[in-house]
């Protein structure tokens, strides 16, 4: 199987005030980090060389994958200052994963693509770029692909459109060749520039293979919390982390507990998410906040109480 990309970079400024305490790929989902889904997901489909790029908080994404070896895989990293996007990105990875063709995984979706068969048709098309979409049915939430009849990629359908259109799922086949177009070490993005100039040039160029696959977003605090808990209840997961302590008498709802979390006694959580280190203090309650340790300066949406940084979701 060829190598993969699993682009782990980006700041996640949606996601805040949850990314000012992991990157993105380091949360956990329904007890396990993000990216270590990803990494199984694409082991079970025989990848076993991956590369992840790194910039916002890097070291909370590697203490948790390190060389990728008890995930029976190679993992290495590739370094961005400043974040390059979903085109220098790879333009920058390129050379690390030394192969003509590879995937490229968004680290910040969730979906259960089938590697095989879209790595298949990107060979079969002679496409330089295979997305992976499935039918866009919130077109008002997420813009689409314009795919005609032969399968190519023609444009995009702004979000709100009623054009019918197809969401890509954040699985990709690429030739590496596909970004000599974008700038060396400079900011560039595929689909509002890269693949644009490519389809244009040749159509063809740009192909998407459409499927039927599951897609979890977690583009935001309340579309992560979502996630979790729908993942928590399939696969009996745990909604706790690591060396938590929740008192007897305290009462939890739809609650994500990141680690070494306290929460005292007689304290009530429904809807909430409560990151690393924190204590909730006894006899207090809340519902559909983030909570994270009061350390610096706050972001737009939080308030300080009690020693916690306070967001609505």
């Amino acid at each position: 199987m060829i190598p993969a990309l699993v682009l782990t970079a980006g700041l996640a400024t949606r996601l805040r005030p949850l990314s000012l305490v992991r990157a993105k790929a380091a949360l956990p989902v329904a007890g396990v980090p993000l990216a270590r889904r990803i990494l199984s997901w694409l082991r079970a489909a025989g990848v076993t060389d991956a590369v992840l790029n790194l910039h916002h908080l890097p070291e909370t994404l590697t203490a948790l994958i390190g060389d990728g070896r008890d995930l029976g895989m190679r993992v290495r990293y590739s370094w961005e200052v400043p974040v390059l996007g979903s085109a220098g990105g790879p333009r920058r990875a390129a050379p690390l994963l030394g192969a003509p063709s590879f995937l490229i995984v968004n680290g910040d979706t969730l979906t259960n693509v089938d590697v095989g068969p879209l790595v298949d048709a990107h060979q079969r098309s002679g496409a330089a770029v295979t997305l992976a979409a499935i039918p866009n049915r919130e077109p008002d939430k997420y813009s689409g692909l314009a795919v005609d009849d032969s399968g190519y990629v023609t444009g995009v359908v702004g979000k709100g459109s009623t054009q019918p259109s197809f969401h890509f799922v954040g699985v990709q086949v690429a030739q590496a060749g596909a970004f000599d177009g974008a700038p060396a070490d400079t900011p560039y993005e595929s689909l509002s520039a890269l693949y644009p100039t490519l389809w244009k040039a040749r159509p063809g160029a740009v192909c998407a293979h459409i499927t039927d696959a599951e897609f979890f977003d977690i583009g935001t605090p309340a579309d992560y919390l979502d996630t979790c808990v729908a993942l928590a209840a399939r696969e009996g997961g745990a909604l706790s982390g690591a060396r938590t302590r929740v008192d007897p008498s305290a009462r939890l709802g739809g609650t994500i507990l990141w680690d070494d979390v306290v929460v005292e006694a007689g304290a009530m959580l429904r809807d909430c998410i409560v990151t690393d280190g924190a204590r909730v203090p006894a006899d207090t309650s809340w519902h559909g906040v983030t909570m994270r340790v009061a350390r610096g300066e706050l972001a737009a949406t939080e308030r300080r109480i009690n020693g916690l940084a306070i967001a609505n979701l």
